[in-house]
């Protein structure tokens, strides 16, 4: 692309691709010289009322001089942006810099006026809303503050564009036109505009993939085999409901059908849309296709073929060139590499993917980002025998591959209002945008429960994936995800444990467990894993190997009615002779007890009881349970809060007669709920009259109490987070804050350079403005300095080396401590000298001694990825060996620095442990919200360290710190709405 002429570059970084409000995509980018003929086109094809809208007046082409003028910008006071699709422009937005008497100006005017035009074709797709997001944050960098705009009356949508951005705003009319002026800083309510916007436009992006109405499998061999061919097997056995196509090239051209599908040698053959097209072709053949899709107009993109970023390289070029050349068609991608997608609701029945049979329907929706994992968690969630069993189904699932556009932020975005999902589980390699997920995270768990298990956590990401840098731990990250309600497990056996729970059973009330059967030992085990889980269970109750189905019932009536109890664990073993629990009876006794107090979650353990384990999900099931001459009846999954259910669940999508005997397991495990190859179900088929029993739960059953106590534990601590989410606090406003003083301060501090250090004055200076005081640390080079040093600050006095290696390690013996005269001080230098070397080496300091209390260390640092983290931890060896440091995202609440400091393993140390005296709790948490302001108000300061902190019964004092400014990273979550660059 040629450059302007005029006096500055070409800003490539202000190129940005965009999804709009109906899920399609754009291209945002500068007007140049070289768009001349795209200008005239696209103006050619507006009607004669947007013109009129624009110019005021009948305006039917533009001149050579309107050409020239608005392709001909010096990106600084006159901008022009255009959003391209397929290359061609189908909407404009200019500004122009004006003095304050309305006429063309240059800096330092912070005062522009914008213009737009949409093509009539892509008006109502939220083009302009992201026009001026983009507009508006060149504005900015471009020193602007301010923009106007000059409307007709008549223009309503336009004016509408501009009142409902969330900018603060002024409104005037003036011969017949309405003028309208707003600032261009972010307000909350600008932000909570955007992230509205994002949210349903990338959500709709996700749907528009996960159901379409027509589907098109390109590269569907000719002979069975092969992954187009099987694709295509999958979504036709699975009864999709919409439209079906296969596409080869090296089909014959007489040949019209492939197994009983419509058969094409390319998408532009098929007579009407394509949604969704299925790519399965070699990657070198892939560019083809993706144009052929791009010209007749396909939506979407599930990209099946591998060869890109995950091979190396010359793979991630290729890659990005796929991204970008769909991006230019208005298409997202799901891939490559991709497993495939699956959506179970009746009105889609959609299988395009690897999977040759379809998941159950059901509540849960599954993210993976490997293909592997994608059929594990299918496969464990479809299994009813062996480890953890019952008919739980799947909503949608989603596997991504390279994730080279659509990733689990746009999935999490779908999910959050996707009213056929109550649980999402996801496994993820890799965190493109912590920061983004986070936010969605938080958002999405407030809805529903999220379970996400990371893979590569103690080693670089997938090589497919595009990974930002971040300078935090795992642990930290994990520690992040926590605080945003994301229940965090290790493994996707823990994975499935916790959704299956989650999906099945309301959520806890608190942490006291009840715990019954008829094994004292199993039970005694399940008591020991709720200890050690963090949970209050009462003592197992025993039933005796005796007992019968009848026992269970009430005994598990009577734990569910007591209000000392949040949860019941049933454990259960055989039982020989002729009073042992057939497992149908002991499954319905236990589903009756259940459905009477339906607010408190109940879990088995069982020890060898596939039969068990079957009835209890037969008892209440998703999937279809006929009996000869009966309706059949769905039991639904409960809503995530712990409400009842409602009545009437899913559909089924098929399902087997019953001739009144049990099936086999092998039976069981091969009844797929679908109909046989090559038939298709009705597409009216509709939901079932039977009504579901008021209060049906599925109760799930585990093999091991471990695993049942620690999913259970799980849920607890989500509930509790999901309460106090309901009232996150607030963040405190401080009357000595000098923010205006620290901001002067700082300026002047970076004008000596792009990142530094600050010394000890400047640090104490900067922290003061925040009411942060350190306690002065005078340098001692020499014996007489140090004495010298302590008649300044008075006795008692500490003496310290602050050498690298001995800073902060009073276990090494570099401290001295309650000095109370010369002659202490003068013996204490000498033997530090004698011990550690000169004082050039241990470069001593004079410090006066602070009352006795707990070591704390207070940081923040703003990591390019994740943002601005608050971190605290008691000081020393011990505490670091342990990892024992919690996290919390800046700005920190009130609420979140009281759970900050009692979070660390070590917390009994500040609240009177062995009979200490408690620290001053209060006054650490006051800090903790300081700090918080002061990097959350001044991004330049990317690193704050107060070490040591020791906090008295009365008041804390701060020993140590350091502080780090430096120009802030680039907040992508403040700017305009951008997808990923490739």
């Amino acid at each position: 692309m040629q450059t302007s002429p005029d006096r500055h570059e070409y800003p490539a970084h202000w190129e940005a691709d965009v999804v709009l409000r109906d899920g399609g995509t754009a291209r945002i980018r500068p007007i140049t010289v070289d768009d001349a003929d795209r200008l005239v086109s696209f103006y050619e094809q507006v009607s004669d009322e947007s013109k009129y809208y624009r110019f005021f007046a009948p305006y039917p082409r533009l001149s050579a001089k309107d050409v020239h003028r608005f392709t001909h910008h010096d990106f600084v006071d006159r901008v022009g942006l255009a959003a391209t699709v397929g290359g061609e422009f189908i909407a404009t937005v200019r500004y122009d810099r004006i003095g304050p008497d309305g006429t063309p100006a240059s800096g330092p005017a912070d005062e522009a006026e914008v213009a737009f035009l949409v093509q009539d074709a892509h008006q109502g797709r939220g083009v302009a809303s992201a026009l001026l997001e983009h507009i508006a944050a060149v504005a900015r960098e471009r020193g602007i503050r301010r923009f106007a705009a000059e409307v007709l009356p008549a223009n309503t949508k336009m004016i509408k564009v501009f009142t409902d951005a969330g900018y603060t705003q002024k409104r005037s009319f003036e011969d017949g036109v309405v003028r309208l002026e707003f600032d261009l800083e972010p307000t909350d309510r600008s932000l909570a505009v955007q992230y509205a916007r994002e949210h349903r436009a990338e959500a709709r992006s996700v749907q528009r993939l996960l159901a379409p109405g027509s589907v098109a499998v390109i590269g569907a061999g000719r002979t069975p085999g092969g992954v187009g061919r099987s694709v295509l097997g999958n979504i036709r056995d699975a009864g999709f409901t919409g439209r079906l196509y296969a596409v080869n090239k090296a089909l014959p051209e007489e040949q019209k059908e492939l197994d009983g599908v419509p058969a094409h040698r390319s998408v532009r053959d098929i007579d009407g849309p394509v949604d969704l097209a299925v790519v399965a072709v070699p990657a070198e053949h892939v560019p083809e296709v993706v144009t052929e899709c791009g010209e007749h107009g396909v939506q979407g993109l599930v990209v099946v073929s591998a060869g890109y970023a995950e091979s190396g390289p010359d793979g991630r070029e290729h890659q990005r060139a796929l991204v970008r050349q769909a991006r230019t068609y208005g298409m997202r991608i799901i891939g490559p590499n991709a497993f495939g997608i699956i959506n179970t609701s009746p009105q889609v029945r959609l299988n395009a993917s690897l999977a040759p049979e379809t998941p159950r329907p059901g509540r849960i929706g599954l993210f993976a980002q490997s293909g592997a994992i994608g059929i594990a968690l299918l496969s464990r969630l479809h299994r009813r025998g062996g480890g953890v069993t019952g008919v739980t189904g799947v909503s949608t699932f989603v596997s991504s591959g390279n994730r080279a556009d659509v990733s689990g932020n746009d999935v999490l975005q779908y999910w959050y209002e996707d009213p056929d999902t109550d649980v999402v589980l996801m496994y993820l390699e890799s965190i493109g945008n912590p920061r983004k997920f986070t936010r969605l995270a938080r958002r999405t768990a407030a809805a529903k429960p999220l379970v996400v298990v990371q893979g590569a956590r103690h080693g670089a990401a997938p090589q497919g994936h595009a990974v930002r840098a971040t300078r935090l731990p795992h642990a930290t990250v994990s520690a992040l995800l926590r605080q945003a309600g994301v229940i965090r497990v290790d493994t996707i056996t823990e994975l499935v444990d916790a959704g299956l729970l989650l999906a099945r059973q309301p959520l806890p009330a608190g942490p006291r467990v009840a715990i019954l059967g008829n094994s004292e030992s199993l039970g005694l085990l399940t008591y020991d894993a709720c200890l050690a889980e963090g949970l209050r269970p009462h003592p197992p109750q025993d039933l005796t190997t005796a007992a019968s189905a009848a026992d269970f019932h009430a005994a598990l009536a009577r734990a569910l009615a007591d209000d000392r109890c949040d949860a019941v664990v049933v454990t259960a073993i055989p039982a020989v002779g002729e009073g042992s629990v057939a497992d149908a009876a002991l499954a319905e006794a236990l589903r009756s007890a259940a459905a009477a107090a339906p607010a408190k979650p109940v879990l088995v353990v069982h020890v060898e009881l596939g039969g068990l384990a079957e009835a209890l999900s037969a008892a209440a099931s998703t999937a279809p349970q006929i009996e000869a001459g009966k309706p059949t009846q769905i039991a639904s999954g409960p809503a995530p809060t712990g409400e009842r259910p409602p009545t009437g669940g899913r559909p089924p999508t098929g399902g087997r007669p019953s001739t009144g005997e049990r099936p086999s397991t092998a039976e069981r495990l091969s009844t797929t709920g679908r109909p046989p190859a090559g038939e298709r179900p009705p597409a009216e088929a509709g939901p079932p009259t039977a009504e579901t029993p008021e209060g049906t739960h599925l109760i799930p059953a585990y093999p091991a109490a471990e695993r049942a106590v620690r999913a259970l534990a799980q849920a607890v601590t989500y509930a509790q987070w999901r309460r106090d989410a309901a009232d996150p606090g607030k963040v405190p406003e401080y009357e000595d804050i000098e923010e205006k003083g620290a901001a002067a301060l700082i300026d002047g501090l970076l004008a000596r350079g792009q990142g530094l250090t600050l010394g000890m004055d400047e640090t104490c200076d900067l922290l003061g403005h925040y009411g942060i005081h350190v306690h002065r640390a005078l340098p001692a080079p020499t014996a007489d300095a140090a004495a010298e040093a302590a008649r300044t600050l008075g006795y008692p006095v500490a003496l310290k080396a602050t050498a690298p290696h001995l800073r902060h390690r009073a276990d090494l013996g570099g401290v001295r401590l309650d000095l109370a005269d010369e002659d202490q001080l003068r013996r204490s230098y000498e033997e530090l000298t004698e011990l550690f070397g000169s004082p050039d080496e241990l470069r001593p300091v004079v410090q006066r001694m602070a009352p006795r209390g707990v070591d704390v260390v207070v940081r923040a640092v703003i990591d390019p990825a994740a943002g601005a983290v608050l971190s605290f931890g008691l000081a020393g060896a011990a505490s670091q060996l342990l990892g024992d440091t919690a996290h919390r995202l800046i700005p920190v609440t009130d609420r979140e620095a009281t759970s900050l400091v009692r979070s660390i393993r070590t917390a009994p140390l500040l609240f009177g442990w062995r009979g200490s005296a408690p620290a001053d709790t209060r006054a650490l948490e006051e800090l903790l919200l300081r700090v918080s302001r002061l990097v959350d108000d001044h991004p330049e300061v990317v690193a704050v360290t107060l070490e040591p902190v020791v906090v008295a019964s009365h008041g804390l004092s701060v020993l140590g710190a350091s502080v780090r400014l430096a120009p802030p990273p680039a907040r992508d979550d403040l700017g305009p709405r951008t997808l990923p660059a490739y």
